[in-house]
């Protein structure tokens, strides 16, 4: 996989991914949103990790700067 994250893409992700995570633990958000915002943010997390996007690649986005060597 070739890597299409940017370093500010990733530190959005994993900041709304402790959101969403903070979020659920003081039981803010609860049921199914619930679920869906920890599984979203499960996501940012792999993601971002990864340094890699697959919707990125359907789209045909990236947000990593290139080495022009």
């Amino acid at each position: 996989m070739k890597s299409n994250m940017g370093p500010l893409d990733k530190a959005i992700r994993i900041i709304l991914a402790i959101v969403f995570a903070a979020l659920y633990i003081t039981k803010m958000v609860e049921g199914t949103v619930a679920n869906v915002l920890l599984v979203i943010g499960g996501i940012f997390v792999l993601t971002s990790f990864m340094s890699f996007c697959p919707l990125y690649t359907i789209f045909g986005i990236s947000t990593c700067k290139k080495n022009n060597k």
